[in-house]
């Protein structure tokens, strides 16, 4: 019975405001249930792990226009997203439910791989510790890595996409990929290090010169972090 039928039988007496009053405090209790945390959007957006303007070439406004516009942005889409999948009827349209996980997907990788990001500069760009070895073990040499590298992020330049070193759990060697978008990715892959190649990352200070741009965030990349990740995403012995 219905809240209306309920009221339409009762009348108006003290039964009918009681029962009245009890139905909309279970229904107060109902919405009050917290979503599943699938659906709860509280993702955080983590300071910058250095000082914006000690970077060396590349300005504090790129820099802070990047963590609070890109990375930002895409947190704050993320939580936006999860939450409005939370609140679908069961009998949603799929093309809605379809489109939502879509666009999750993409923020969700947009904020991992800009954390990555960050966190893997405010360094000295030297190269040192474990991932020296591992490096030369798949390509020779670090330089031959390296040139592979930026030749890769140079392939996207005046486009958009990631160059991204993975730790690759199938092979148990350290392998760097292509990726045009924020759907791209390495099943299974545990990123290690990550250039951003959307023109977002450099244009405010490069222009077109995507070369440039690669030039600079060699320049500033933390082997250390690099490092530590290297040592979690490897199998214990």
């Amino acid at each position: 019975m219905t809240r209306r039928e309920a009221l339409a039988v009762l009348g108006k007496g003290g039964l009918a405001v009681a029962l009245f009053d009890f139905m909309q405090r279970r229904e107060a209790r109902a919405e009050a249930v917290p979503p599943a945390p699938a659906y709860r959007g509280t993702h955080q957006v983590k300071p910058l792990p250095f000082e914006a303007g000690k970077l060396k070439g590349l300005s504090e406004k790129l820099i802070t226009s990047h963590h609070q516009n890109n990375y930002a942005g895409a947190v704050k889409r993320l939580n936006q997203i999860q939450q409005e999948i939370g609140t679908l009827p069961k009998d949603a349209a799929l093309y809605q439910i379809g489109s939502l996980k879509r666009e999750e997907l993409i923020a969700t990788n947009s904020m991992i791989l800009h954390e990555c990001y960050f966190a893997n500069l405010g360094g000295d760009g030297k190269a040192s510790g474990t991932i020296l070895d591992l490096l030369k073990a798949q390509y020779g040499t670090v330089e031959t890595w390296e040139q592979d590298f930026r030749l890769t992020g140079l392939s996207l330049g005046g486009g958009s996409g990631w160059v991204v070193l993975n730790y690759n759990p199938h092979e148990k060697a350290v392998r760097h990929y292509w990726a045009a978008d924020h759907t791209q990715s390495l099943a299974g892959g545990v990123p290690l290090l990550v250039m951003d190649m959307y023109e977002h990352a450099y244009q405010m200070d490069y222009g077109a010169n995507a070369r440039g741009y690669v030039d600079a965030f060699f320049q500033n990349i933390n082997w250390d972090d690099v490092n530590r990740r290297t040592e979690d995403a490897r199998p214990r012995k």
